[in-house]
């Protein structure tokens, strides 16, 4: 059997892909309490994708979803790390600015610990991405519209997606 460029490569960034969400899950957490959601998406998900995407730049004036949306187009599929904001109960913490827990639940803030774990995920996946060469970038504005599609749980509150393309140039360089 012969197996083109282009099939070769969707195949490894599909397996670099789930090798992310692995990555993702095993990453380091505050208190060990994973909070952490993760998964894939391609094809016409995709699509949906970066149609919400354009949307969004339709809705607010801000360019960049749009142009991100372009990016998502160019690459082969997205993965999307979230985290519910489930504060982790450390007495004494206040790193999110509220003098406890509770007091940030009922104001509708965010668990900063919470925050710091999708940072650690995030970086720990990419840099997955990185070490098998697959072209890859953080993007908020994914996370944005799929949030808005219901993909994460209802839990999440911040999510992120990270396009993976292996092209003769990255889609994510040189961006307009």
């Amino acid at each position: 059997m012969i197996y083109t460029s282009s099939e070769s490569e969707k195949h490894a960034i599909l397996e670099v892909a789930h090798g992310m969400v692995a990555v993702a899950r095993t990453a380091p957490k505050a208190c060990g309490i994973d909070n952490i959601e993760t998964f894939i998406v391609d094809g016409e998900d995709k699509d949906k994708l970066s149609a919400e995407m354009r949307k969004l730049t339709e809705e607010t004036g801000v360019v960049h979803f749009g142009r991100d949306g372009s990016n998502v187009d160019a690459s082969e599929c997205v993965v999307f790390i979230g985290v519910a904001n489930k504060p982790v109960g450390l007495q004494n913490c206040a790193l999110c600015g509220f003098e406890d827990c509770g007091t940030m639940a009922k104001a509708g803030g965010r668990c900063a610990l919470n925050i710091d774990d999708l940072g650690i995920a995030t970086g720990a996946a990419v840099a997955f991405a990185a070490d098998h060469r697959i072209d890859n970038r953080i993007m908020y504005t994914a996370g944005k519209a799929a949030l808005r599609l219901g993909w994460f749980s209802k839990s999440v509150t911040i999510g992120w997606g990270i396009p993976l393309s292996a092209l003769g140039k990255s889609p994510y360089f040189d961006r307009k």
